[in-house]
C-alpha cells in the first residue's frame, strides 16, 4: 500500500542561510571575502605602478630610440598580461574554493538534516528556494543552524 504524504511530513530548509549564517559558514564566507580583498589590494597596487610605469614610458618616447621604446612597451604588455592572468586565476581559485565550501558543507548537512528527520519523523525536506508558499512551522533552517553549529565549526579551504 502506498504512503500518502501529508502537509506535517514535508518541512522545508534555506540553505543559503545555512551557508551563510552558520558558524562554518560564516568563516567560510569571511575567508573567501579576505582573500579577495587582499588579493586586489595587491593587483590595484601592481596595476597603479603600471599605469605610473606607461606613464614614464610615454614621457621618454621622444628620448628613446625605436627600438628602445618598443622593447619597452612590450616589456610592459607582458607585465599587464601576467597581472590579468593573475586576476584570472585568484577568480577561478575563490570560485573552486567556495564550491569545496559548499560541498563540504552539504558533505556535513546531510547525515545532520538525515538524523533530524527520522528523530522528527520528517518525509521530504526542500530547500526554501523551491518553496512558493510555506507555513513558517515548517522551516527548519533555524534547528538545524544549531546543530550544525554545535558539530561543524570550521571548512578547511586550503
Amino acid at each position: 500500500m502506498e504512503k500518502r504524504l501529508f502537509a506535517s511530513d514535508v518541512y522545508f530548509i534555506d540553505y543559503s542561510k545555512v551557508m551563510n549564517e552558520s558558524t562554518a559558514g560564516k568563516k567560510a564566507q569571511n575567508f573567501l571575502k579576505n582573500l579577495l580583498n587582499d588579493s586586489n589590494k595587491k593587483f590595484n597596487d601592481t596595476a597603479k605602478k603600471l599605469k605610473d610605469e606607461e606613464n614614464k614610458i610615454i614621457g621618454q618616447k621622444n628620448a628613446l630610440s625605436k627600438e628602445e621604446y618598443k622593447k619597452k612597451a612590450d616589456d610592459l604588455r607582458k607585465k599587464v598580461f601576467e597581472l590579468n592572468k593573475g586576476r584570472d586565476k585568484l577568480i577561478r581559485d575563490v570560485a573552486s574554493k567556495r564550491k569545496k565550501a559548499g560541498d563540504e558543507m552539504l558533505k556535513k548537512l546531510n547525515p545532520i538534516l538525515g538524523k533530524y528527520m527520522e528523530e522528527n519523523n520528517i518525509s521530504v525536506v526542500i530547500d526554501k528556494k523551491n518553496v512558493l508558499m510555506g507555513n513558517k512551522k515548517f522551516e527548519i533552517t533555524t534547528q538545524i543552524i544549531e546543530i550544525l553549529n554545535k558539530e561543524f565549526k570550521s571548512i578547511n579551504l586550503n
